[in-house]
């Protein structure tokens, strides 16, 4: 197969995200246009730069469809746990209804540092702490011992509402004392 060039391989990478209804990971996305994944990783950004409603989750990048975009409703989540709860944190948002869509954590330094990880089922959750686990990385609430934000999305209020006090219950959300 030959090399993908430019403006070509950025509008075919663009069809194959939208004609995707899962993740397609970076090495998926060079092997398929013959390219390295650094290449990849520069034509998402472009692709972002020009408003294309890309988003690059743990699963790979995906493409956010406007009906995907208009019918769900989002809410910014506190949260405080240790490390070890961070699965059965994210299981419960799910099977209530949600979909963790980044963590949010203020860094003394550098300030509000955010990282998507668009997770919207038990096996998307598994998928993540696999790698999580494999990559021997740290979850970014270990920079702020514990305390983070989420924003979720869910199809309804009530469902955010339903994440929120299954999330108090278990002693995951920071409550204004």
């Amino acid at each position: 197969m030959k090399k993908m060039l430019g403006e070509e391989r950025r509008l075919q990478l663009l069809t194959q995200l939208k004609k995707s209804t899962a993740p397609i990971t970076g090495t998926d996305l060079a092997k398929f246009a013959n390219v390295s994944r650094q290449v990849i990783v520069n034509d998402m950004t472009l692709l972002k730069a020009r408003n294309e409603p890309i988003i690059a989750t743990s699963q790979g990048y995906l493409y956010m469809h406007q009906e995907q975009l208009h019918q769900t409703v989002e809410r910014t989540i506190p949260c405080f746990h240790t490390s070890e709860d961070a699965e059965d944190e994210l299981m419960t948002i799910v099977d209530c209804g949600g979909t963790v869509k980044n963590v949010i954590v203020e860094h003394p330094i550098y300030g509000e540092i955010t990282a998507s990880i668009m997770v919207a089922n038990r096996h998307e959750v598994k998928k993540f702490i696999q790698r999580v686990n494999e990559t021997k990385a740290s979850y970014l609430s270990e920079l702020t011992g514990g305390t983070h934000l989420h924003v979720i999305s869910a199809h309804s209020v009530e469902t955010l509402d339903l994440i929120e006090l299954t999330l108090q219950k278990k002693g995951y959300l920071v409550v204004d004392q």
